[in-house]
C-alpha cells in the first residue's frame, strides 16, 4: 500500500476470487457479499455468460478507439434503446463520466436552442460523481470541501419537494437531474407520484429531465430501470455500475433531438464502448432481460425487506427500513462505522453510509438461504455492539 494513494478507508482483507454471491480472500476464507462491488455485480461474481463473452472478445480484439465503427457497441446501443425509449447512446467508462456527458449535453442543447439559461437543478442528498462538475451537481456539501473553485451553474432543492422545485424552475434552468432512488444520500425513495410531477413541471417550464440511473439501473430496484416504477420517461438517462457486471462501463442515453447537439468534436471518450466493454454489456443485458432478473429481484427484495423489518422489531436502534428491490437501507440511531470491519469476522461484506445507515445492495441473484444468513449475521453483529 505504500505506493497507492490514500483515498479509501480500505478494510483489512484482500479479495481474490468470487462466485455468485460469495467471495474469497487470499487465505481462502469465504464471505457473503452484500455489497456487490457497490451495486455493480448484479448478476453475481464470475457469471459464466459474462466471463465467456469477455474471454471470447479478449481473444479477438481488445480496443480500436471510436475512430472506427465498433459493431458490439452499436448492438448494445440498440439493445438499450429497445428496453428504454427512443434515444441515441454515448458510451464512456464510469458513472461520473456519464453524468459529465449529460451535463455537457444539457448545456450544449441549451446553447443551440438559444435558451437564456443553462443551470441545472439537483436534489439535496444526491450523488452524481467525483469529478469537479459532478461534485458541483451533487447535493452534499461534504463532497465539495477543499475543492474550490467549484464549477457554477447548479443548485439543489429538497428531494421529493415538488413545491421547492417549482419555485426554483425559472428561465435560467435548462434541466432537472435526479436519482429515481437516492443511493449515497441514504437509500431515499421519493414520495409516490413525485417523479411524474417533476416530468409535468419540466414539460411546462421547457426544462429537460435527466435521470441518474447509475445505481438504480440494470434491475437493482426490481425494474430494469428505476424510472419504470412510475412510468416516467426522461429526456436523458445515465447508466454505469452494473452495465458491464463489473467491467468498467458507462452510458448516456438522450432523446434524438437532444442528442443532435453532440456532433463530431463536441465530446469523446477513448475507451468508451470499446469491444471488451461492449461484449460484457451485451452479455449482461442479455441475461438480465432473458432471465427476468428484475422480477427475481422484486421477489428477493421483498423477502429481504420482510426479514429486515423483523430485525427492526428486535433491535430498538433501527429507525427505518427503506428502499426498492435489492437496494435497501437500514437506518439506525447508532454509530455503525465499525460494522463492516466486524462483519469480516462473521464472514460477510457490509457497507455503511453516513456512519449510521446499512446499505444492502447484494447481487440480484441472491438466494433465500443467503438472505437468511445475512440477516442472522446482522442480528449477531448488532447484539455484539450492544444494540
Amino acid at each position: 500500500m505504500q505506493h497507492v494513494m490514500n483515498t479509501y478507508r480500505r478494510l483489512p482483507v484482500g479479495l481474490v476470487r468470487g462466485q455468485g454471491c460469495r467471495v474469497w480472500d487470499e487465505a481462502g476464507r469465504e464471505y457473503l457479499d452484500m455489497v456487490a462491488g457497490i451495486a455493480v455485480c448484479n448478476l453475481g461474481h464470475a457469471h459464466p455468460e459474462v466471463v465467456a463473452a469477455l474471454q471470447a472478445q479478449a481473444a479477438s480484439l481488445f480496443h480500436t478507439s471510436n475512430l472506427y465503427h465498433i459493431p458490439g457497441q452499436e448492438r448494445l446501443a440498440t439493445m438499450l434503446v429497445e428496453q428504454t425509449f427512443e434515444a441515441r447512446v454515448f458510451f464512456c467508462n464510469s458513472g461520473a463520466e456519464a453524468n459529465e456527458a449529460a451535463i455537457k449535453l444539457v448545456r450544449k442543447y441549451a446553447s443551440d436552442q438559444g435558451l437564456r439559461g443553462s443551470r441545472i437543478v439537483t436534489a439535496t442528498g444526491s450523488f452524481h460523481g467525483r469529478t469537479l462538475a459532478t461534485v458541483a451537481a451533487t447535493g452534499q456539501d461534504r463532497f465539495r470541501q477543499g475543492f474550490d473553485p467549484i464549477p457554477a451553474g447548479f443548485l439543489s432543492v429538497p428531494y421529493g419537494d415538488i413545491e421547492a422545485l417549482k419555485e426554483a424552475l425559472d428561465e435560467t434552468i435548462a434541466a432537472v437531474m435526479l436519482e429515481p432512488v437516492q443511493g449515497e444520500g441514504g437509500i431515499r425513495v421519493p414520495p409516490p407520484g413525485y417523479l411524474a410531477q417533476v416530468r409535468s413541471l419540466c414539460d411546462a417550464k421547457g426544462a429537460l429531465l435527466v435521470f441518474d440511473e447509475v445505481q438504480t439501473g440494470m434491475g437493482r430496484t426490481g425494474e430494469l430501470f428505476g424510472y419504470r416504477h412510475e412510468g416516467v420517461i426522461p429526456d436523458l438517462m445515465t447508466l454505469a455500475k452494473a452495465l458491464g457486471n463489473g467491467f468498467p462501463m458507462g452510458a448516456l442515453l438522450a432523446r434524438p433531438e437532444v442528442a443532435a447537439s453532440f456532433s463530431p468534436g463536441t465530446h469523446a471518450s477513448t475507451f468508451g464502448g470499446n469491444p471488451l466493454a461492449a461484449a460484457c454489456g451485451i452479455a449482461t443485458l442479455g441475461v438480465m432481460t432473458r432471465e427476468d432478473i428484475p422480477g427475481f429481484c422484486r421477489v428477493q427484495g421483498a423477502y429481504l425487506r420482510a426479514r429486515l423489518e423483523d430485525l427492526a422489531s428486535a433491535h430498538a436502534c433501527i429507525r427505518e427500513v427503506r428502499g426498492r428491490g435489492l437496494m435497501l437501507g437500514v437506518e439506525c440511531d447508532a454509530d455503525l462505522k465499525d460494522l463492516p470491519a466486524l462483519g469480516l469476522d462473521e464472514g460477510i461484506l457490509l457497507n455503511v453510509i453516513k456512519d449510521h445507515i446499512i446499505r444492502l445492495v447484494p447481487p440480484l441473484v441472491i438466494s433465500g438461504p443467503e438472505i437468511d444468513r445475512a440477516v442472522e449475521t446482522l442480528d449477531r453483529l448488532l447484539k455484539r455492539k450492544g444494540l
